[in-house]
């Protein structure tokens, strides 16, 4: 039977839905610096995977056997990427002394330019992380406050740059730090840091990493103001300069010999080329392994985003993994329990 009019647009807007999925797939093995302009499809893998979602069961409900084609390119996504959204369990058999609770946090700087018209953020992360009471807490963009006190550490390596207002990247601890230092990227003040922590008779290293910004403001009315050639050059300018820093960032790693957790906030999605770079073969993602849902990690308005990672070494199990919804960043603090197995 053939399609009515409306039917063909549908179907042609549905075919591109599905050829810009099949490109993203082949996007975390093309280096930005060569195609910086189509690694900004990578940001939008989940809008496509839902677009394709709706086409399929528009199809399906209408018995057309054009259903195939964004079931075909899902599957293929599946085998490709896994789930995109987990189901998992925790295990709690697991001894308490034996585990590790790490946290990883962009604190945007405690609020310092009320960006959240709200009073006392500061106040409301420190109550916060003292509740959840990380061994290990990985903090990108902090910002010294009088008012915030993390003695309840003992120890800390920070890591701070700018002339009028100080910010950057700490490691707190509560287990001994006995090396500790910065890996210091160009032209920015992003970097990434590390601490070699002794857990019991273990040496774990530990990285801070934070990832060029793309420095996108997410409001509506912001975004239809900036034209988006001129937004597609800077996001794709900002994965060349993710590319550099993670290609530092691994040499730099392939000197460490011990065990090893990294943290950070990459400022990208898991379906991108530094994701897959600085993952590589020999580290787990702690939310695959342990999450659920989409694991949103960003206050993206228009669909959720994961561009905040904990990811360990395969000496670890990872027994449990959380997203909190506690909204004092444009960050949702993130936590893994794993122990050493």
């Amino acid at each position: 039977m053939k399609l009515k009019l409306v039917d063909k647009v549908i179907y042609i807007l549905n075919v591109v839905a599905a050829l810009l999925l099949l490109l993203s797939y082949l996007l975390p093995y093309l280096p930005p610096k060569a195609f910086s302009v189509l690694s900004v499809i990578s940001l939008g893998v989940v809008f496509l995977l839902l677009i394709n979602l709706l086409f399929f069961l528009y199809w399906l409900l209408r018995l057309k056997r054009q259903f195939f084609l964004s079931l075909i390119v899902s599957i293929i996504g599946y085998f490709i990427y896994g789930t995109f959204y987990e189901f998992s369990t925790t295990d709690d058999s697991i001894e308490v002394v034996k585990s590790i609770k790490v946290m990883n946090y962009n604190v945007r700087m405690f609020n310092l330019y009320e960006w959240i018209p709200q009073k006392g953020i500061d106040s409301e992360i420190l109550d916060f992380v003292k509740t959840e009471s990380p061994d290990i807490l990985s903090v990108q963009e902090f910002h010294p406050n009088q008012n915030m006190d993390f003695s309840f550490f003992k120890y800390k390596y920070e890591k701070l740059s700018g002339k009028k207002t100080k910010s950057g990247q700490v490691i707190f601890s509560k287990f001994p730090i006995i090396n500790s230092g910065s890996v210091e990227f160009e032209n920015t003040s992003n970097n990434a840091i590390f601490a070699d922590i002794v857990k019991n008779k273990d040496t774990i290293r530990v990285y801070n990493i934070h990832l060029e910004s793309m420095h996108i403001n997410t409001n509506v009315d912001s975004l239809k103001k900036e034209k988006s050639e001129r937004l597609f050059k800077r996001i794709g300018k900002t994965f060349e300069m993710q590319q550099s820093q993670t290609e530092q960032f691994l040499k730099h790693k392939e000197a460490c010999e011990y065990k090893m957790i990294v943290c950070g906030d990459f400022n990208n999605t898991s379906f991108s080329y530094v994701y897959r770079k600085i993952k590589g073969d020999d580290l787990i993602d702690t939310f695959k392994e342990a999450g659920n849902g989409f694991g949103r990690t960003y206050d993206f308005k228009f669909f959720p985003i994961r561009i905040d990672y904990i990811l360990t070494d395969e000496t670890f199990a990872v027994n449990d993994f959380k997203v909190y919804k506690e909204r004092y960043s444009d960050h949702y603090p993130i936590m893994a329990t794993v122990s050493l197995e």
